[in-house]
């Protein structure tokens, strides 16, 4: 997220969701979730003949009258099939662009919303934004702000379904919102000298702010494992930012994971972020271009912090926009299927909502098209992309209809992603 900123169709049967759930990662809000497999059930009851030892007798035999019948077959099973969830039953009701609206988190500035973001809401069927930019006027303003985005939301619109209100609340030099109700959080170097048992009594506090004024996704914590002190004011994107928990993965992955844990408890989704990590970076991806890690592997030991954040229930994890030469060196992050797809579902068994960093203003995208990165995106495993240009918008949600209307395997990709977001939203 930009640091000065801050950051096929309606008739789809209610069964064809529930196919598509085989294919897609189950999402709760606090633990993994899977269609459960149907029991089946029991086979019906049916007579046996007696196995009794047969009385001997000096009589003669009596020849065995031939069966009037052959014994009636074993009914086969009646299978049985669960019902379908919520998310699922949400799903069938909404169209190819409702869907595809559910996909994208736009940005709407804090101290008041432009009608480029209003347009996205209202004619594209965005589903989720996050506020940006910078107010210092306090919790009420931006109740007002909030409101007048979550009143988009209708039958035409969304669907009925919610949006998810995010902002960047990490403290120090990336706080979007502050001012009168909300407190001035330090750093995450300075959050960390308090322990994780303070750090999450402090992060529920500041929770509980964001939730007084109708924000309930937070797109914190930094779970980058900076490599040393000596190296942190080179790395631009957060070292130099003092965004980093720590220097070692374990120190990151505990203290960095109690912040994680204090939004949870006051009923905020934490985003965790930037997988798999800008640690040992030097350019910042907001603003140069041809960003590399050349360090990380798919199995380092930087990943511990994400690793935990995930087997602790975090169901939100953001995807950096560099490359990384030891794991997909040809494509950034964002368009990377062994990044999004193999170590963050298969290797750490992510269920939840892979979600971008900036892909619409950010410098490491300037050689793509607007519809080429979204497209990009979902086809190697995005589940939402993140937009801090509303104006970028248009293109991008028509490139991933049209493509959704032409081509059944991308079709299914939405599918999949837009039920995982639906889940997520309802707490499954």
């Amino acid at each position: 997220m930009r640091k000065t900123q801050t950051i096929a169709s309606l008739g789809m049967s209610i069964a064809a969701a529930g196919a598509f759930l085989v294919m897609a990662s189950g999402c709760s809000a606090g633990s993994g979730g899977s269609a459960q497999t149907p029991a089946e059930a029991p086979p019906s009851a049916f007579s046996s003949p007696s196995s009794a030892a047969p009385v001997p007798s000096t009589a003669a035999p009596t020849p065995s009258a031939p069966s009037s019948a052959p014994a009636a077959p074993a009914p086969a099973p009646t299978p049985t099939t669960s019902a379908p969830s919520a998310a699922e039953q949400q799903l069938a009701t909404l169209d190819v662009e409702q869907r595809v609206g559910q996909l994208f988190m736009v940005a709407a500035k804090a101290t008041g919303v432009e009608p480029a973001t209003m347009e996205a809401l209202n004619s594209y069927h965005v589903g989720n934004v996050y506020l940006s930019g910078r107010s210092k006027a306090g919790t009420a303003p931006v109740t007002s702000v909030v409101s007048s985005l979550t009143s988009t939301v209708s039958a035409a619109t969304t669907g009925g379904l919610p949006l998810s209100v995010a902002t960047d609340q990490e403290g120090g030099f990336v706080q979007v919102l502050s001012g009168p109700g909300f407190s001035q959080m330090p750093t995450a170097l300075v959050q960390a000298g308090a322990g994780p048992a303070k750090l999450r009594a402090d992060a529920a506090a500041w929770g509980k702010e964001l939730r007084s004024v109708g924000v309930n996704v937070n797109l914190a914590p930094v779970l980058d494992t900076v490599t040393s002190p000596e190296f942190a004011p080179s790395n631009a994107p957060i070292g130099h930012f003092q965004r980093e928990y720590g220097f070692t993965p374990h120190d990151v992955s505990v203290l960095g994971n109690a912040f994680a844990d204090g939004m949870k408890d006051a009923g905020v989704a934490p985003v965790v972020k930037h997988y798999p990590g800008l640690g040992r970076v030097v350019p910042n991806t907001d603003v140069s271009s041809e960003v590399r890690d050349t360090a990380t592997t798919r199995y380092d030991p930087a990943l511990e912090p994400f690793q935990a954040a995930i087997k602790g229930g975090a169901r939100w994890v953001m995807v950096s926009n560099a490359y990384y030469d030891k794991i997909d060196p040809a494509n950034i992050a964002p368009f990377s299927p062994t990044i999004m797809e193999t170590m963050l579902r298969t290797d750490a068994g992510f269920t939840g909502i892979v979600v971008s960093d900036d892909l619409c203003s950010a410098a490491q995208l300037k050689a793509w098209t607007d519809a080429d990165r979204a497209l990009n995106f979902f086809a190697a495993g995005g589940t939402m992309l993140v937009c801090a240009d509303p104006s970028s918008i248009p293109a991008m949600h028509q490139a991933v209809v049209k493509k959704a209307q032409t081509d059944p395997a991308f079709r299914a990709k939405v599918d999949a992603a837009a039920l995982t977001v639906l889940r997520v939203k309802a707490g499954q």
